[in-house]
């Protein structure tokens, strides 16, 4: 089953005399097709959280599994692997490639695959209709608005068939109408994909159109009522 599960995570970083705890006993579990939002004040540990399930960072202690696999069990190849198919990657910037135009950047994460075929260019091409950018497909980034630039960003996490995606502030840079839309468009293409989805954010309103929702707050996680 496709099932993100975090038991008892715990995060930990050096510090002069006391370890600096960020994460403490964090758990939680979705399945395929649910969404979540976790909020919190700045500094409470939603990067990170999302780091260490993402195949980023990893915890000083607990476990994370997607589909029954733990990517801190894994060797380096095998985590690569993990984060490049497993899990689509959104941030509050949209760390597009200027040099490149919009189907390159779509098309980036199949690099570590062999490189695109003529299936993932035609996913490619439905996926930038699905956001509204099939006719801006050979425009550079500097050529579209914040909104497009996100717009594509999600298309790129979405190129490989991710069963998890992670969107970290996904509306934080963009103005009130354009957060608007991404935030609808994540949704719609998370219910069409049926994937699960985890993001983090300081916008109440994007916060509220999620199925879920969690707060962070001195390293525990707790579930806010619907």
């Amino acid at each position: 089953m496709n099932e993100l599960v975090v038991n008892d995570l715990s995060k930990e970083f050096p510090a002069r005399g006391e370890p600096l705890v960020v994460l403490r006993g964090v758990s939680l579990r979705l399945g395929a097709g649910e969404n979540a939002a976790i909020v919190g004040p700045s500094g409470s540990g939603k990067s990170t959280l999302l780091s260490i399930i993402g195949g980023l960072e990893p915890p000083t202690r607990g476990r994370v599994e997607l589909a029954g696999d733990d990517p801190w069990q894994m060797d380096q190849r095998r985590l690569a692997q993990f984060r490049n198919t497993r899990v689509g990657f959104v941030f509050q910037d949209h760390y597009l490639l200027p040099q490149c135009s919009v189907m390159e950047n779509v098309l980036l994460p199949t690099l570590a695959s062999g490189g695109p075929s003529a299936d993932t260019v035609a996913r490619a091409t439905m996926l930038l209709e699905r956001v509204g950018l099939a006719a801006r497909r050979e425009h550079r980034p500097a050529e579209l608005s914040g909104g497009e630039r996100q717009r594509a960003a999600l298309a790129r996490a979405l190129i490989n068939q991710p069963l998890l995606v992670l969107a970290d502030e996904p509306t934080g840079n963009l103005d009130r109408t354009s957060a608007q839309n991404v935030a609808e468009l994540l949704l719609e293409l998370q219910r069409l994909e049926n994937t699960i989805l985890v993001v983090v954010t300081h916008s109440r309103r994007l916060a509220d159109m999620m199925q879920r929702r969690w707060e962070l707050n001195d390293g525990r996680l707790e579930e806010l009522a619907a």
